[in-house]
């Protein structure tokens, strides 16, 4: 694991312009005036795990993004995994999503999803869940960053030139 001066010296060698936020500041007031005065476009969350309040959703509307570590709408909110293997799923994953006030709801870009093993502890799930998250967050950002899709409304992500393969996802296996 890279610790947090390792993360800032790496962001330094590859010229990123970065700040630290203490939390106990007014967090989504700190990070909306820091952005803006930046003239940052995009929001991207990862491990927030915080509610964006009004005041930033107005600021970057349509333009804040989420990882989360299920297969939205199913199991917002916190322990995921936990509550994925409490009832029983075969299939669990992951989500990136576009940032609404509904917590979790918003337009969904993105899913992976992964077999959940009849030995899964939370610790495995979410090692299999994560690695999906680091597959599919870049993909999302890639996609945004290159106009290969855009927000339809509020509600529907729109994704431009890209089918869908039609073939379903089967958990456990078929003989």
């Amino acid at each position: 694991t890279i610790g947090s001066k390792d993360k800032l010296e790496r962001l330094k060698e590859f010229g990123v312009d970065h700040a630290i936020l203490y939390r106990e500041v007014d967090f989504a007031d700190a990070i909306r005036d820091l952005t803006k005065s930046r003239g940052v476009d995009l929001v991207v969350l990862a491990g927030y795990m915080r509610i964006c309040g009004a005041e930033l959703l107005a600021a970057f509307p349509g333009s804040i993004f989420n990882i989360h570590p299920s297969l939205l709408p199913a199991y917002s909110g916190l322990d995921t995994h936990a509550r994925a293997l409490r009832d029983g799923v075969r299939i669990h994953g992951c989500t990136v999503h576009f940032v609404t006030p509904d917590l979790d709801h918003g337009p969904i870009i993105i899913q992976a999803a992964v077999a959940v093993l009849p030995d899964d502890t939370e610790q495995t799930l979410a090692a299999r869940v994560l690695r999906e998250e680091h597959r599919i967050y870049p993909q999302a950002m890639r996609w945004l960053c290159t106009g290969q899709i855009e927000l339809a409304g509020h509600d529907k992500v729109i994704l431009k030139h890209r089918k869908q393969i039609g073939h379903p996802l089967i958990s456990p296996g078929l003989e």
